[in-house]
């Protein structure tokens, strides 16, 4: 076997690391944070773009001062909300007045006064008939300017003069705003003009095209932290199942990024902890309470004989969260933990508010969901979607892997973050036995 050159080395560690920057920031701009590496972008911009489109379906511009990756959408629920500088995620009027303002922006003139440009944005969404928050009140301004900030990070707006933050200042303030129409035109990547309304964008965002399950099934595997098998249709499953070892191989040469296979369903891991917008293990108030939360209820609730239809087992998924036990157990963390971990006063004086941030946080990581219909019973599926795996083929039974009904179900990616004992033997520098807790990473 011909070992690769030391050029093709270097050339596909490139390549990688243009295609991961593009995966975690699908628009970059020249003169922004990444402009370092923009220039690797352009030399490899061919071949990316190719590759883009043959794994992902993703179509890839590249142009002088920009490059822009065009994602698809995964369906309802399963997108990456936008947030502020805060970390509070954009609500439906924050993202009402962004799209009002890509609107105006697409034909503004280079540049604006901040205040034109508000009342443009009134009017556009006179216009449209839409109702967005009040822009003349406090609530309101704080609102439109998260909406301007974020098109300012994208290099959309440049605050040649002042910043969109005087805004909200009690007083009103003014700046003169440059814009970059071009960059305005490419943001919104979804087919608007055939969408009907918002539910249908979403679901045409959704649809694979051409590529149907296998170009399906890959997008979740990159923009989902793990991927249950009764997530996916049967003819995803099929396709999954006979094709992840050499997947495991394609991903890790063009994105760096390792396949952990399990009964229950299929993760992508970047060793390098850069392709993710959330984390787990993390920092702050949430990230640990919900770490701690679901270690416990993996603790209280792990099915104990597990198997998988091929062994003549059952596939177990999910397993029902009883009423009641987050609150218990997030009871519990706050007078263990609380105090002397320095969690944050305002979770620590209001459960619901805790609870609520957790679970969204777990249920952005897949290791707990609401009981609900999915994607194996034909919820969120594109008009005219192959949902039958060929005739003859047999795929993974996932019939009852996770409870119906009403309330909360723990999924089976939990187990990775529960509590692990390791035991190790006494040595010559001690006596007794080290017994240390591990949290698998």
């Amino acid at each position: 076997m011909t070992l690769p050159s030391t050029h093709d080395v270097a050339l596909a560690a490139e390549r990688r690391t243009a295609a991961r920057l593009l995966l975690a920031h699908p628009l970059i701009v020249s003169d922004g944070p990444h402009a370092d590496l923009f220039p690797l972008i352009r030399r490899h911009a061919d071949w990316l773009g190719k590759r883009f489109q043959q794994v992902l379906g993703y179509r890839l511009l590249v142009d002088s001062s920009y490059a822009r990756l065009f994602k698809a959408g995964l369906g309802a629920g399963s997108g990456h909300r936008l947030e502020r500088s805060t970390g509070t995620p954009f609500t439906p009027h924050t993202y009402a007045c962004l799209a009002l303002a890509l609107s105006v922006l697409v034909t503004a003139p280079e540049q604006m006064l901040l205040s034109h440009l508000v009342a443009d944005i009134r009017a556009a969404a006179a216009d449209a008939g839409i109702e967005p928050a009040e822009t003349g009140r406090a609530a309101g301004k704080r609102t439109l300017v998260a909406a301007l900030r974020r098109l300012v990070d994208w290099g959309v707006l440049i605050e040649t003069e002042g910043h969109v933050a005087a805004l909200a200042q009690e007083a009103g303030g003014e700046a003169l705003i440059t814009i970059d129409r071009e960059l305005a035109r490419v943001v919104v990547a979804g087919p608007l003009s055939r969408a009907r309304d918002g539910a249908d964008l979403v679901r045409r965002a959704a649809d694979p095209g051409f590529g149907g399950p296998r170009t399906y099934v890959r997008r979740m595997l990159v923009e989902t932290p793990v991927v249950h098998l009764d997530e996916l249709t049967d003819a995803e499953r099929d396709w999954l199942r006979t094709r992840q070892r050499r997947e495991a191989q394609a991903f890790s040469e063009l994105l760096g990024l390792e396949m952990e296979i399990r009964a229950e369903g299929v993760a992508l891991v970047d060793p390098e902890e850069e392709l993710t917008d959330l984390h787990l293990p993390g920092t702050g108030t949430v990230a640990q309470a919900a770490l701690l939360l679901a270690e416990r209820l993996v603790e209280r609730l792990r099915p104990q004989e597990p198997g998988h239809p091929a062994t003549g087992g059952t596939l177990v998924i999910g397993v029902a969260v009883p009423d009641g036990l987050v609150d218990e157990m997030l009871a519990g963390l706050i007078a263990e933990y609380g105090q002397r971990s320095n969690w944050q006063r305002g979770y620590l004086e209001d459960l619901p508010s805790l609870r609520e941030a957790v679970l969204d946080l777990l249920v952005r990581m897949r290791l707990m969901a609401r009981v609900g219909r999915l994607r194996a019973e034909g919820e969120g599926l594109p008009e005219g979607y192959v949902e039958e795996a060929s005739e003859g083929r047999t795929v993974t039974d996932v019939h009852g892997a996770r409870p119906g009904g009403d309330g909360w179900v723990l999924l089976a990616a939990a187990a990775r973050y529960a509590t692990q004992v390791t035991v190790r033997p006494a040595t010559a520098a001690g006596k007794g036995t080290d017994v240390q807790e591990e949290l698998p990473l």
